[in-house]
């Protein structure tokens, strides 16, 4: 009995495995859920998703030459999954195409059937069973519609167009946003070698402090003073020198890169462009309402929700259906002959007469979506005069800026130069000179914020009219900086 117990609790087992194999894993999977409201579901991790491998250039991580924004703008748009997202959007769009233009062509199906049948007569006295089986061959054809297929069709022609104009748009931003994390990037840089030039001059006064000591001609004040200085531009670097590390990151994920990865890089340029924006601000508009892809896109959007209202109203249209149908039935047994073969045709004329008003909501609604995506539309396109004005005169301020800091940078140098001769000649004072010394690294700074923050809104004013940036063609200089 004992061995009869095991064999048969083996036997089950063995059953619950076959059945957990051969059904599916969505029926015989687990469902786990918390055991209770403070406690927390035993979950395994999910598997890593299988992200295609980062695609570089062998030239990008070449020693020497010139490396452009263009270089990481590429790399970018070819690892991005923002750009492959919209890419596979704009491939959904067209096969959406392909399905609602499938209407203007007749479906054929070929189907198959087996049919056991018993048959009695004359109350149960005599019994008959035929076994029946054969081809079939289906064939419909929507000859008439009175214009629904047609409006479904230019509907789904104008989606494409919609999701192709917004794959442009999304490669734009990606662009932007590169050239934006680029830019704050060289701009950390520059910002790090700034203050690493006024942890030198620092040191320099406190060289000058020193040495007036010793000489009996300066105090233990001037000395404290000129170190705490030095101590504040040493915490200055240290600061920068984490951001660098940071943005170097960022811009490696904004290329799609590991945040490890070891690139070259470059600096910030110091000679810009100025006069670039030789247009006036209404040119640029005139020229973004023209060429904004996101705009094109949401306006496509707009003519596609007044064409889906011509596709509503043909819901409630006569239709005319022509369908066909052959087939050859085997039997068995066969008393007179093994096989027959039928066929038929049909032309079906269909006249909505009452849906409970569902035509007249489906064309209601369709109007207030077209409305809506009107409005939209209407309201982008505000917004991007705005963009286009807000964003040209940044650049005008952004441009002027440049100027002024510049001016300041070069006053700045010469007070310095000045006040670190007068006090090494004992004529000025050690406050005199770090005072010195404090503006021209806060003039330093201001003047490599003005050219960061003049190609940032270069950027931005070409983003929003809609074309290139000509910053992609800027060559900076190369060198080697990989990751400590």
């Amino acid at each position: 009995m004992r061995a009869f117990r095991l064999a048969l609790i083996a036997g089950s087992a063995a059953a619950a495995t076959a059945c957990a194999t051969i059904l599916p894993r969505g029926l015989t999977a687990e469902a786990p859920v918390p055991a209770a409201p403070e406690l927390v579901a035993n979950l395994p991790l999910p598997p890593p998703s299988s992200a295609p491998q980062p695609s570089i250039p062998e030239q990008f991580f070449a020693d020497g030459g010139a490396l452009t924004v263009a270089d990481v703008v590429e790399v970018a748009l070819r690892n991005n999954p923002l750009t492959r997202a919209s890419y596979f959007q704009a491939l959904a769009a067209r096969a959406q195409l392909g399905i609602d233009r499938a209407a203007y062509y007749p479906q054929l199906d070929l189907n198959a059937y087996a049919a056991r049948t018993k048959q009695s007569a004359l109350g149960g006295q005599f019994d008959y069973q035929l076994t029946s089986y054969g081809p079939e061959l289906a064939l419909s054809y929507l000859v008439l519609d009175l214009g629904g297929r047609a409006a479904d069709a230019e509907a789904a022609r104008l989606a494409l167009l919609a999701a192709d104009w917004t794959h442009t748009s999304v490669v734009q931003d990606v662009i932007l946003g590169v050239q934006q994390t680029y830019v704050e990037y060289l701009n950390a840089r520059a910002q790090l070698a700034a203050a690493r030039t006024a942890l030198t001059q620092a040191q320099t006064a406190l060289e000058a402090a020193t040495g007036r000591r010793d000489a009996g001609v300066a105090t233990i004040a001037d000395v404290l003073q000129a170190r705490t200085a030095m101590s504040q531009e040493q915490l200055a670097v240290d600061r920068l020198s984490g951001q660098v590390l940071a943005l170097r990151g960022a811009l490696a994920t904004a290329m799609g890169l590991p945040a490890t990865t070891p690139y070259d890089v470059g600096e910030l340029p110091t000679e810009l462009p100025l006069d670039f924006a030789s247009k006036t601000v209404e040119e640029l508009i005139e020229q973004a309402q023209a060429a904004r892809p996101d705009l094109a896109a949401v306006r496509l959007q707009a003519e596609r929700a007044g064409v889906r209202i011509r596709s509503a109203r043909a819901d409630g249209l006569p239709s005319l259906l022509a369908t066909a149908d052959a087939n050859r039935t085997y039997f068995d047994p066969s008393t007179f002959a093994s096989y027959g073969d039928n066929w038929s045709a049909r032309l079906a004329l269909r006249i909505p007469l009452f849906t409970g008003f569902e035509t007249k909501y489906k064309v209601q609604q369709a109007k207030d979506e077209a409305a809506a995506a009107a409005a939209q539309a209407a309201t982008l396109e505000q917004q991007v005069i705005l963009q286009v004005w807000t964003s040209y005169y940044g650049l005008q301020t952004a441009t002027q800026l440049v100027k002024t800091s510049r001016d300041l940078l070069a006053s700045a140098e010469q007070s310095e130069r000045v006040a670190l001769g007068r006090y090494r000649e004992g004529v000025g004072t050690i406050i005199d000179l770090l005072a010195a010394q404090s503006a021209l690294a806060d003039a330093r700074a201001e003047e490599i914020l003005a050219r960061s923050s003049w190609f940032y809104a270069l950027a931005q004013l070409a983003r929003d009219v809609g074309v290139a940036s000509p910053a992609l063609k800027t060559a900076v200089s190369v060198t080697r900086e990989d990751v400590p």
